[in-house]
């Protein structure tokens, strides 16, 4: 994985994750304090849903949620949380009960159990 711009968008923590990796595999860092920050951040997202995760199941979630409208940074949430409960969602959308009826937070939780991996 490449980054073309570093100004252009938001990275979701798999997207880090893979950026991580990759630089991992391709190269030492020169510097201990580069290598160091490379390390812990790569063992924090070990613990996160997006150590599973894949470009394909990404895209596929994104494609999902069309219908719901949500936002850049609620569809960030969302990929990097994976919530599990109506609660979860509530904390992670905005104004979600005037947005969202019941079975609009159900229909998102389907979508994200179905396509994201735990």
């Amino acid at each position: 994985m490449e980054v073309v711009d570093e100004q252009a968008a938001l990275l979701s923590n798999y997207e880090v994750y893979a950026i991580l990796k990759d630089a991992k595999q391709s190269k030492k860092h020169s510097h201990q304090n580069v290598a160091t920050i490379v390390y812990e951040t790569e063992s924090y997202l070990e613990k996160t849903p997006c150590r599973n995760q894949s470009a394909e199941a990404v895209q596929s979630f994104l494609e999902s949620l069309r219908e719901f409208k949500l936002t850049k940074a609620e569809k960030l949430q969302l990929l990097n949380h994976r919530p599990v409960s109506q609660v979860e969602l509530h904390f992670l959308l905005a104004e979600s009960e005037e947005r969202f009826g019941d079975e609009d937070l159900q229909k998102i939780l389907d979508i994200i159990q179905s396509t994201l991996p735990e």
